[in-house]
């Protein structure tokens, strides 16, 4: 069974971009694609637009784009003095984490006037990418045919760990291997970290989200979704050579601009089966947790203004989560998206033929469906009691739970050779693990004890109460007793402990009285079981993806872009308009259609002007356009990612797509997908005109003075 590329005929993907440089052969719609930087459709750029980008304007791009570790999210360098612009909802939990019950800086915003008073973000992780190099046939040699599921998942982890290893050893920069085409090839990504970075400004929720959940995902829009960090290094300001430069005067509908980011996780090349599994059975689990979740801190927000303070980071998350996935949902459920899915599939099947190179690609698609049913059949457990890096496990929400696995997995995994550790563990990670784990972010005892009662109720109701593994998890008490038990007998909170705990590693964790190290010890066999379920079908998975993949490039060259993976990619299309119920929506929006569209709700939440915006409207060229959008390919991930001319200038600011676009994690579609941005001029009118903070826009315009130091 191939894993990846046969030995004999493997190609690198350097060979494939080589072997197609200059062609587009696979049927793309216009502007579609989230493209490597390091393989850009230059000439679908030129055939389309008349332009073709240079290897220097693709390297100060990508050196001047950052991404946020901690966040998930994109932003870019706007000055030499490491300034960083990136949105409000990204810097949201930082701001959280730096308010108190007498200064809520994520609801009321903050300005830094002089450096000295930028505030430092614990915990907080920026990188830059700095290089790649191909590393497919490194990684498909260690991975020779015969091997199982289970050992192929182990060789390839440990291949990868000695790879990103030896890339740190060597260039002391942060190094992450990364799958492409679903595990048909592999880039080993190198960055450089940021990790003192500070807040800078940041805008009132009230500004940045103004139409709250009810205009979220939507469009016209009227936020100023917009954040500033600078990054630090040595106790100083960090000096740039690549920043992005501003320009004042904006972009014009119909003019191509480029979106530099980290779009998160497609799905663009899953199979027929792996589509329905995700349209009948995944979407509609995760939509009824997040709809499970987002009750009870809705309740908890009701208590007081310090609760919904508290609760706010969260539960903007989950109910931004919620729509995405019912979007998502409600896409594949379109006849006729589905129907062009499954007709491409059964194309490119019947392009296969029945020519014996291709047997790998034919058997593909059944070992993709049986993994997909049994990733399916575990998804529920999975979810429950391990979950992911970027989905915590639903039956132990909280910040202290995280705290208590991650020191008893420390214990665990580092006791082992690094190849055999799980991938967080390995010493490649170790510095944005501990990163993390120190952070000295706040803990509220209350909404840890109602994250982790309602977590507990949502246990014992899913799997049932007698079950052992609840009945232990209960110890013969009440969800909310053992939740209070839990967190109230917790030291966790206290960084000297936590830091004591790690250090002393095994055996201090085994006598620990720590209540929570002992659930997180008594849940860790079943939840290891559940991610070893998770990970042999996933590699199942890569391993017939990879087959499709050296189908695809032996028919049809390179499939031009890869899913998406949380890497840097570059999208590129126009500012445009379009028509939704027989109605035309305009491209721009400008500050009188915020103040217009308050009137007509009566400044009534969420629709309600935020008091800054009330009073100086006065003060405001209200012809200025606010928010815009065009046809660039994005998706979560994105959000952060600047929007820069030909010229490589910053023109605006992604934060969001329209409700069209949720389904382009599939597939793409221009009709009516849209990326929504701020524009680069309502940033420039806002911060003198409404915020006082004229320094920083001259910042921004290159014209830095005393008056910001």
């Amino acid at each position: 069974m191939h894993t990846g590329f046969s030995p004999g005929r493997r190609l690198t993907l350097a060979a494939v971009m080589i072997a197609v440089a200059g062609l587009l052969s696979a049927p793309l719609i216009a502007d579609e694609g989230m493209w490597l930087f390091n393989a850009p459709p230059r000439k679908a750029l030129q055939q389309q637009y008349q332009f073709t980008p240079t290897p220097e304007w693709l390297d100060h791009l990508q050196r001047s784009s950052v991404r946020f570790v901690t966040d998930g999210g994109s932003g870019s360098f706007v000055s030499a003095d490491g300034l960083i612009l990136t949105n409000q909802h990204i810097g949201f939990g930082e701001a959280q984490a730096l308010s108190g019950e007498g200064h809520d800086y994520a609801r009321n915003g903050f300005y830094a006037r002089t450096r000295s008073d930028e505030k430092p973000c614990p915990g907080m992780e920026v990188n830059v990418l700095v290089s790649t190099e191909d590393v497919t046939e490194r990684v498909n040699a260690a991975l020779p045919a015969e091997l199982s599921p289970e050992r192929a998942s182990a060789a390839r982890r440990q291949v990868i760990a000695a790879i990103e290893k030896e890339s740190l050893a060597q260039t002391g920069l942060r190094s992450n291997v990364v799958p492409l085409y679903q595990g048909g090839a592999y880039q080993l990504y190198r960055y450089n970290r940021y990790t003192d970075v500070r807040l800078v400004f940041i805008p009132e929720a009230q500004a940045a989200s103004f139409g709250g959940d009810t205009d979220n995902f939507e469009y016209p829009r009227y936020a100023l979704d917009i954040c500033f960090f600078r990054a630090y290094e040595n106790g100083e300001p960090a000096r740039l050579e690549h920043y992005l430069a501003v320009d004042p005067r904006g972009t014009n509908e119909n003019d191509l601009v480029f979106v530099s980011g980290h779009p998160a996780i497609t799905q663009r090349e899953f199979t027929w089966a792996q589509v329905v599994d995700y349209r009948d059975h995944l979407l509609p689990h995760w939509l009824d947790l997040l709809c499970r979740v987002e009750v009870p801190l809705s309740v908890y927000s009701g208590r007081g203004a310090e609760p919904a303070r508290q609760a706010r980071d969260l539960l903007l998350d989950i109910q931004n989560s919620r729509k995405l996935v019912g979007g998502q949902l409600a896409g594949l459920l379109d006849p006729s998206l589905l129907h062009g899915l499954q007709s491409r599939e059964q194309a490119f099947q019947a392009m296969l033929g029945n020519e014996a190179r291709f047997t790998d690609a034919h058997a593909a698609y059944k070992r993709i469906r049986e993994a997909q049913d049994r990733i399916s059949q575990n998804q529920v457990t999975y979810d429950l009691i391990e979950g992911s890096s970027w989905r915590p496990p639903y039956a132990f929400k909280g910040r202290l739970f995280q705290i208590a696995r991650t020191l008893v997995r420390a214990a665990a995994e580092q006791s082992k050779p690094d190849g055999e550790r799980l991938p967080e563990y390995q010493d490649a990670h170790r510095a944005s693990l501990e990163l993390d784990l120190f952070s000295d972010a706040p803990i509220y005892d209350e909404f840890e004890s109602m994250l982790l009662t309602d977590s507990l109720t949502y246990l014992a109701g899913s799997l049932g109460a007698g079950e052992p593994l609840v009945a232990s998890v209960l110890g013969g008490k009440s969800p909310a007793e053992r939740a209070a038990e839990l967190v109230h007998g917790s030291r966790l909170r206290d960084m000297a402990e936590r830091r004591r705990l790690y250090d002393a590693g095994g055996a201090a964790l085994a006598s620990s009285p720590d209540p929570l190290v002992a659930l997180a010890q008594l849940v860790d066999p079943a939840a290891r079981q559940a991610r070893k379920v998770n990970d042999d079908q996933e590699e199942v998975l890569r391993q017939a993806h990879a087959a499709l993949a050296q189908a695809r490039f032996a028919l049809r060259g390179l499939e031009l872009y890869p899913d998406a993976t949380s890497t840097l990619r570059l999208a590129y299309g126009t500012v445009s308009g379009y028509e939704e119920q027989g109605r035309p929506v305009p491209a721009f929006t400008d500050l009188q259609g915020l103040y217009d569209r308050a009137a007509q709700h009566r400044d009534q939440p969420p629709f309600d002007l935020a008091p800054r915006w009330a009073e100086r409207r006065g003060h405001l060229d209200l012809k200025t356009p606010f928010d815009f959008v065009c046809t660039a390919d994005i998706t979560g991930g994105n959000s952060g990612s600047p929007v820069v001319s030909r010229a490589g200038e910053l023109v605006g600011l992604i934060f969001d797509g329209n409700l069209q676009s949720l389904v382009t994690d599939y597939a793409y579609t221009e009709r009516q997908a849209r990326a929504v941005a701020v524009d680069v001029r309502a940033v420039l009118e806002a911060l003198p005109q409404v915020y006082d903070a004229g320094p920083l826009a001259e910042e921004l315009l290159g014209h830095t003075g005393t008056a910001s130091r």
